[in-house]
């Protein structure tokens, strides 16, 4: 299954792998589906015990899709333990602000198949007990296609739970939790400090799920086929597939279903990039840092990634090949000191000497002392903001010093061939556009 959708997007799932998050019709892809067609492929099942889906959740071990992988039942189960406790009832909020700009998949679900998040929305208000929920957008076509879904809806087959869609300006800290919180509290699109944590006290000082609507989406298989189903894909670690998203290499940007273990040699193969091409990779959208050309051993996988001291993040994979990583670098530090909440003295500055001195590295005027002192800063500031840009920013500026020694020395010297032709400079870095469905 492969589809070009408008010369833009390649969409397709792992040859052999029944896809459960996208469809297996080729035409359909990038065609919105509507309800009566979701639930002709069994959707809005009916659901007898929220306790006995919350059991099969935890066996199925499903992680977080949002960035942390995070078993979600763990986050299920405290969220209504803490609701029962202080009897003042739980929120939940399906997070699809997409904030990094590498990723697709959240808006590709939203757009294409809104029935399946707010089917797993359902199901996952009714373990914790939420009477309200919260679709949290920052992309118009996507809230469009929500309402949309609303509308089409026969009877209730939401269980009697209210939904409201809140849309916000877009933001790389917009996604954050507390920030979305916070706002759906009234307040600015900024993160706030913790604890406490949403699941704690979230939305109307009530605990509050908050949780990536890819991670919902996979609710509905579950619910269906079962854990053991759910596992038969996957690693025991990191169980089930994921929505893959891949940038760079001169070619159309690709969303892949794949299975968790899956080289990231086949996935190149998938995506049409020889590996020999490949310096290496931004990892996790911007979260992760880069990776040289050992991302080549890799499989897609939360261990794996871990054990290279990276991440998978919102599983966004952006390939370096013939743009020069100290460059890339520099791109996306000088993102993160635009798109940074300015609210914590230790990131706003942070972030913004971080990127000064990548700048100067990338154009050739940094000085021994300037590496030493990003190369400090990469240290000392890690953990000091409010939410994870800062560490974000870390991670780039001790990922590229730490993996790309060569090419920081030739930067150094002022020798870099690649950047003299023309160094690469991106506002957002390997951003991907979504489709429209028709």
């Amino acid at each position: 299954m492969k589809t070009t959708a408008a010369s833009t997007i390649t969409i397709a799932g792992w040859p052999g792998c029944t896809p459960r998050l996208l469809r297996d019709q080729r035409e359909l892809q990038t065609v919105r589906e509507d309800y009566a067609g979701y639930c002709d492929r069994g959707g809005y099942r009916p659901l007898a015990a929220p306790d006995a889906l919350l059991d099969e959740v935890e066996r199925s071990g499903l992680l977080g899709r949002g960035g942390a992988g995070f078993p979600l039942a763990v986050k299920l189960r405290t969220v209504r333990d803490n609701g029962m406790r202080g009897d003042v009832g739980t929120v939940l909020v399906a997070n699809g602000e997409e904030g990094e700009p590498a990723s697709i998949k959240d808006r590709w679900l939203l757009r294409n198949r809104p029935h399946l998040v707010l089917d797993g929305l359902r199901l996952a208000a009714a373990v914790v007990a939420a009477g309200h929920a919260y679709v949290y957008v920052s992309d118009p076509e996507s809230a469009r296609s929500v309402e949309t879904a609303f509308g089409e809806m026969c009877g209730d087959p939401l269980g009697g739970i209210s939904v409201s869609v809140r849309m916000v300006d877009p933001g790389y800290i917009a996604g954050e939790e507390t920030a979305a919180v916070r706002a759906l509290n009234g307040g600015p699109v900024k993160p706030t400090d913790k604890p406490p944590r949403p699941f704690e006290v979230g939305v109307d000082g009530r605990p509050t799920l908050v949780s990536n609507v890819e991670t919902l989406a996979n609710l509905p298989y579950i619910q269906q086929h079962g854990s053991a189903a759910f596992r038969d894909q996957g690693t025991p670690a990191s169980p089930g597939t994921l929505l893959v998203t891949i940038t760079g290499a001169d070619r159309p940007p690709g969303l892949y279903e794949v299975p968790h273990g899956l080289s990231i040699t086949e996935l190149l193969a998938l995506q049409g990039v020889s590996a020999d091409r490949v310096q290496g990779a931004l990892m996790g959208g911007y979260f992760a840092g880069l990776l040289n050309r050992e991302v080549l051993d890799a499989t897609v996988d939360h261990e794996t990634f871990r054990a290279l001291g990276c991440g998978l993040g919102c599983g966004a994979i952006s390939l370096i090949t013939d743009d020069c990583p100290v460059a890339v670098a520099a791109s996306v530090l000088a993102y993160f000191d635009r798109e940074n909440a300015g609210q914590c003295g230790s990131c706003f500055n942070g972030t913004a000497a971080m990127a000064a001195v990548a700048g100067a590295l990338r154009d050739g005027v940094a000085t021994d002392e300037d590496l030493a002192r990003l190369r400090r800063w990469s240290v000392v500031l890690r953990g000091r903001g409010a939410c994870a840009t800062l560490d974000a920013a870390t991670n780039i500026a001790a990922s590229l010093l730490g993996r790309f020694p060569d090419q920081v020395a030739r930067h150094l010297e002022n020798a870099c061939q690649t950047c003299r032709s023309g160094a690469f400079r991106a506002e957002r870095p390997y951003e991907v556009e979504a489709v429209t469905p028709a």
